[in-house]
């Protein structure tokens, strides 16, 4: 699957060097974003996240991202303007397995159905891109309801629910595990 990748309202893209400011004012703590995307993790301290910024602004400018790609950046079609992101991280390379994730900054675009557009592109990239993948994850919490409902959309079962896993805000809350076979997925 070539890059950019397009959709009806989204373009899965390479970071640009437009898109750094902008990247930068998301990634600051405070933002609505960070209260469903992991909040149970520790941040980032402020020179771990400058260190991660300039790591891929440095890319951005120089054009220099793996083939295939861990992550994407998400774009409005028509305006290009930065809306989030799209990710991968590997849960077991040896038996091939990998986990996918999404997030969408502005809060404005949450309910859209922006995510599954996203997630459903980025899917059939990594499924496209890595034919040696055997399966596709997505870990939330279940405080996440709108990752919860974007999962089982696209047709991700929900395999495994640790209870009382995540402690966000003083609350107890479980820690979910989403899967997908490669024979299941459909794609968009």
């Amino acid at each position: 699957m070539n890059l950019p990748i397009s959709g009806k309202r989204i373009v899965l893209r390479d970071f640009e060097e437009k898109d750094m400011d902008h990247y930068w004012r998301w990634i600051q703590p405070g933002n609505a974003w960070q209260k469903t995307d992991g909040p149970y993790y520790e941040p980032e301290s402020p020179e771990e996240l400058k260190a991660a910024f300039d790591k891929l602004k440095k890319r951005a400018v120089e054009k220099n991202f793996p083939d295939p790609r861990m992550f994407l950046a998400m774009a409005d079609k028509e305006s290009d303007m930065l809306l989030g992101r799209v990710s991968s991280y590997w849960e077991s390379r040896e038996t091939r397995w990998l986990c996918a994730g999404i997030s969408i900054y502005d809060q404005q675009q949450w309910g859209k159905g922006l995510g599954y557009e996203a997630l459903g592109l980025w899917g059939e990239y990594l499924f496209n891109a890595r034919p040696d993948i055997v399966r596709l994850d997505l870990r939330t919490w279940s405080g996440n309801h709108g990752m919860m409902r974007l999962a089982e959309k696209l047709g991700f079962k929900l395999e495994a629910r640790f209870r009382k896993a995540r402690i966000v805000e003083g609350e107890y809350y479980d820690s979910l595990g989403y899967g997908i076979l490669r024979e299941e997925w459909r794609g968009l």
